[in-house]
């Protein structure tokens, strides 16, 4: 497959964008996803070392990494750096987060980022900047998808409120 022939439909995000996830890690941290349009994410995290933690408007950078197969990257401002890639067809995620030790080193405090990031974006900047960030710790990890739905993009009803205030069965994909 030659460079140009890659570039094509590397590009294209249209089946990508709008598209809302929710999916369990296979060490038991639950996540959701959206896809607000071709270079913003909004998620919440409902179990896990930061469960409680919310953000919209990420700016990310999302490829198109094969048919069916989408990549998105973004550094948030606490320091934490996540690469996911999804797999549509499988219903599968792989991501990476390569946390700060400020978070998740021992003794630290991944507790200061449970919030709504979007009004404490201060805070996780002076967070990041009194650190420590290295050694990072880094944890990869595989997902099943339990809910898929194309929301359209920029839509403001995805992702709007904190986590735990949803139905019990919301990672069963009810």
């Amino acid at each position: 497959m030659s460079a140009d022939s890659l570039k094509n439909f590397s590009n294209d995000l249209s089946l990508f964008t709008g598209t809302h996830f929710v999916y369990t890690y296979d060490n038991g941290w639950k996540y959701e996803w959206y896809a607000r349009n071709d270079q913003t994410c909004d998620y919440r995290i409902h179990q896990g070392l930061v469960g409680g933690r919310w953000v919209t408007d990420q700016k990310m950078h999302a490829i198109q990494f094969a048919p069916g197969i989408y990549k998105v990257d973004w550094h948030e401002p606490t320091g934490t750096c996540v690469s996911l890639l999804f797999d549509i067809n499988r219903k599968l995620v792989h991501g990476t987060i390569f946390f700060p030790q400020w978070i998740a080193g021992e003794g630290q405090h991944p507790e200061k980022t449970i919030c709504y990031q979007n009004e404490f974006i201060d805070d996780m900047h002076r967070f990041r900047d009194e650190g420590p960030a290295y050694p990072y710790v880094i944890i990869p990890e595989f997902a099943e998808v339990t809910y898929m739905k194309n929301e359209g993009p920029d839509n403001n009803e995805v992702i709007n409120m904190a986590p735990g205030q949803l139905p019990e069965n919301f990672f069963e994909g009810k």
